[in-house]
């Protein structure tokens, strides 16, 4: 095997093989460390599985929803091993694809965990190998607190090795895991409990957003239990018990969930011994081209502290390829107006400044919101709401937010997350003819904007806050 190349990436998942595929078509030698499957969290434990489940719940929900729109349907107990046997056929054959895809490319595999030498080498089992850059994609891990019978709960890895289905759940955390995993359980049959320290869930969105799907998960019989601090776990006879700081209890769970962020895998690369920076949450700095302080290391993903997001990823890679091979020299991602989903149950799209940003940022602000129940539920009791907001800035009302929860959402915003990115203002957006009946056409049609909100009042210094 050759030891020595032009890129070592190490991490095969999406950040590191987007940077190797396009090193190797450029016809460089390229070599992967991988010590698990390619294709990483988002292929193994994230992304791919996660959508799988959703879909799962999904249906579910529209098996409920049948009979109220005359077709005769009936629910019984979801079939947990079945799915679960499809899911992992299905991520085993992205598996392949990667696998085959990775010799064709003349990429030489290394199977194992790297450290640093020095600046220029690695060791994997004990040999050595060397390349002029090397790309750290190494990811991150689900975060576990310290507190007493931690270990009594699993994590988002954990719940993708479970065989059986478990039947009351509690799931600590209120971010996009927690309340993904939360939607996918309650729709499958478990009985969900949804424990987060914050007040809201999904903090860090609009508070719109919030706010509309805790409504909807406790129609859907979640038990929402917000601002409680979880400080230990304890197994009882009638299951975990999980306890708050406060002395609050919270008993006869079969099942507990930690959902309480990610770090990075970065703690034992020995990066002091190449002398690469990082910071004490194990995060990599880097600047706008994805390099480290040290000539020659790049680090690009999860593990930069920027957008943690797969399609991120795999876009960092290929400009930083372009760049270091293609003649590209001011090759970067631009970070700003990135969309994401929240693969909630109503999903969740988002892309740009929330109205608490824009309202720091933007002198004037002007905002347009409605909420509705799409066609899709208009039968149904058990109805999910569908809540949009678009956020308009200075005299021309150029849009800089958008902020979708619903039905459909998360197809309908890649269309309008490019006119966000080109710079479209609500003259635009209500020059385009709307397509009918569809809920998208609400985003082109909204005419009346919302009350500005009072200056230097109690009110709006919490609104402020809480974004």
């Amino acid at each position: 095997m050759n030891t020595t190349f032009d890129l070592i990436t190490i991490g095969g998942g999406s950040g590191g093989l987007a940077v190797a595929e396009t090193a190797a078509k450029l016809d460089r030698r390229v070599a992967v460390v991988e010590a698990h499957k390619m294709g990483g969290t988002c292929v193994n434990n994230g992304c791919v599985p996660k959508k799988v489940m959703w879909y799962a719940a999904s249906l579910a929900h529209a098996t409920d929803d049948a009979n109220a729109f005359g077709i005769p349907t009936s629910r019984g107990r979801t079939d947990w091993r079945k799915l679960v046997q499809g899911r992992e056929q299905y991520i085993r054959n992205i598996n392949d694809y990667w696998d085959g895809y990775v010799d064709d490319l003349d990429i030489t595999r290394i199977q194992g965990h790297a450290r640093f030498i020095d600046r220029r080498t690695i060791e994997v089992n004990g040999e050595h190998y060397q390349a002029e850059h090397i790309v750290i994609a190494t990811g991150g891990h689900p975060m576990v607190p310290p507190v007493p019978g931690a270990e009594l709960g699993i994590t988002s890895d954990g719940f993708f090795s479970l065989d059986e289905q478990p039947k009351r759940v509690a799931i600590i955390g209120g971010g996009y895991i927690g309340v993904e995993l939360a939607g996918v359980l309650q729709a499958l049959g478990s009985q969900v409990s949804l424990i987060a320290l914050e007040d809201r869930v999904l903090e860090r969105f609009d508070p719109m957003i919030s706010q509309v799907l805790m409504n909807e998960m406790q129609k859907q019989g979640i038990h929402l239990h917000m601002s409680f601090p979880v400080n230990s776990l304890a197994q009882g006879e009638q299951g975990i018990t999980v306890q708050s700081a406060r002395g609050e209890r919270l008993f006869g769970f079969d099942c507990v969930i930690w959902a309480v962020g990610r770090a990075p895998n970065t703690r034992y690369l020995n990066l002091e011994a190449a002398g690469v920076q990082v910071e004490a949450n194990g995060i990599i700095p880097t600047d706008a081209f994805q390099d480290t302080n040290v000539p020659g290391i790049h680090a690009i993903g999860d593990i930069t502290g920027r957008a943690a997001l797969t399609p991120v990823a795999i876009a960092a890679g290929r400009k930083l390829a372009a760049r270091l091979f293609g003649g590209q020299a001011e090759a970067k991602v631009d970070y700003d107006n990135i969309p994401s989903v929240v693969f909630a149950h109503p999903p969740v799209a988002t892309v740009g400044l929330t109205e608490a940003e824009a309202r720091e940022r933007h002198d004037r602000v002007t905002i347009y919101q409605t909420e509705f129940t799409p066609m899709r539920h208009a039968l149904s009791d058990q109805g999910m709401s569908t809540a949009m907001k678009l956020i308009c800035a200075a005299e021309e009302e150029k849009v800089v937010g958008i902020h979708l929860i619903g039905d459909n959402v998360d197809e309908m915003l890649q269309g309008f997350a490019v006119a966000v990115k080109m710079g479209a203002t609500k003259a635009d957006f209500d020059n385009t003819i709307a397509i009918h009946p569809v809920s998208a056409e609400e985003l082109v049609t909204l005419k009346t904007p919302e009350p500005e909100p009072l200056p230097n009042t109690d009110c709006d210094s919490q609104w402020r806050k809480a974004g």
